[in-house]
This record gives structure tokens, sequence and C-alpha cells, in this order.
């Protein structure tokens, strides 16, 4: 059966409907990218995933005694709190020291078991928060736009290092990400959010749509970020149309970064 299974779930705060009618699944060892503009709901998905955020309709169903791992876009640490990464990684308590060791050999960092938590650079950050999340043998890791802040490089070596956990691991991966080499490299599935599920499919499919080379061809520098589907605005008919269930090709609708 799927790892986690989404049917047709909304999700709203107040007034403000969120997501609406959103399905998909998310099968063992695969990697699965979500792309969307600002508001798309991307972040609440992943919220909902974990049980942050409550559907006011629909229906989230897990694999029995699913292991989920979570990364965070970012964490703020007080600069005058003396915590260690291993200390970091073994709160609340009772986590064996070998895991937290094998964790953060999973992330690429294994020689930062002792390094204090106040002086690590953006990229470490993101590796521990990443071996954080490998502590619990994860059967499933979400990722919330977890290389925001650093430069491409970065960016790239973290989600190479992330392909290896796939690896080495077998857990499946879903992130939310804004950053072409991500798309293109390591994801089996791209999901276009933006209040509901516009369209979805291989990143070879993806990438061969004309809107997606005009797009992505010159002057973007690897951002996914700027982008909209036509249809989510006016055009509803076409979305029908367009998007429905059809994974034979894509139709997103995209406009270059100026």
């Amino acid at each position: 059966m799927s790892l986690v299974t989404v049917e047709n779930i909304s999700v709203g705060y107040g007034a403000n409907t969120v997501l609406r009618n959103v399905s998909l699944a998310i099968e063992a060892g695969e990697i699965v990218t979500i792309v969307g503009p600002n508001g798309s709901g991307k972040t609440t998905l992943l919220r909902s995933l974990i049980g942050a955020a409550r559907p006011t309709s629909g229906r989230i169903t897990q694999k029995s005694g699913l292991r989920i791992g979570y990364v965070p876009q970012k964490l703020h640490i007080d600069q005058t709190l003396p915590i260690t990464v291993e200390r970091f990684l073994r709160l609340p308590g009772g986590i064996p020291r070998a895991a937290c060791a094998r964790a953060l050999q999973r992330a690429g960092v294994p020689d930062l078991s002792g390094r204090q938590m106040s002086v690590l650079s953006g990229g470490q950050m993101q590796r521990v928060l990443l071996a954080r999340a490998l502590v619990v043998e994860p059967e499933l890791l979400l990722l919330d736009e977890a290389t925001q802040g650093l430069d491409q490089p970065g960016s790239a070596a973290f989600y190479r290092q992330i392909e290896e956990v796939r690896k080495d691991t077998g857990c499946a991966v879903l992130m939310i990400s804004h950053e072409l080499h991500v798309v293109m490299s390591a994801s089996d599935r791209v999901i276009c959010l933006n209040g509901h599920v516009c369209c979805e499919g291989t990143p070879d499919i993806v990438s061969a749509a004309p809107e997606y080379r005009a797009l992505f061809g010159t002057g973007t520098g690897g951002a996914l970020a700027l982008y909209r589907h036509d249809h989510d605005h006016d055009h509803h008919h076409d979305h029908d149309e367009a998007c429905g269930h059809d994974h034979d090709q894509s139709h997103t609708k995209t406009e270059a970064a100026e």
C-alpha cells in the first residue's frame, strides 16, 4: 500500500481556504517534489501530513506505524544557549549516541557531533536538521524548502545528500523546492500546487513542455519560484481539460522572471 494517501483534502485558516480538494499518494522509496508560487499551500500540505494542520474536509491515511522525519526551512537557536550537536540530536532524551552518529554520517557531517549549535554555518545547520530527521530511521522524509538561504552549490550538495539517503535507507522523500536542479535530477515526480493540484508528471515530461523550456532556458538561475498557472485565475475550463489526471503530457503554464 502507499505510505501516505491524501484524498480530496481542503484546509483553511478562518475564512481563507488554502488547499482545495487536494489528492495525492506517496509510494515507498520515491522522491516527489512539490513546486508552486508563494501562498499556494505547499507548507500547509506538509503540516497536514504531520498532523500540525487539520483538514476541514477529505481524509489523510498513513501506513500503520509509519515513521516520518521532518526537515524545516530553518531553526533559530539562541546564540547564548550552550548545546552541542549531539545533545540537540538526543533531545528530548533516550536517543542512543550510536543512532546520532549514524544520522550525522548519513547527513554527510560525521565530525560535527561536539560542535556548538550556535557556531554552525547555514549549510551545517541544515545538515544537522537533516540528521535530526534521520535519527528516527524514517520511511518518509519531508523537507520544507530545506535549502532556503543556501547558495546554489550548497543546495546542490544538500540534495545530492538526499539522494544518497534515499539510496542508503530506501526511504521515500517528499520535498518542497523552487530549485531547477532538484526537480531535474532528484525527483521521480513533480507536483504543481496552487491551492489545488494543477498538474504532475515525471521530470522528463515536465521538462519537455515548451512553457517549461521557455521559462528555464535562460536567465532564471535555476529558480522555480516565479511561475503561475493562467487557469488558476480566469480559465477554469482550460484547467479542467488541461490538468485533470492526465500524466501523459505537461500543461504547466509559466512566465519567466524579469
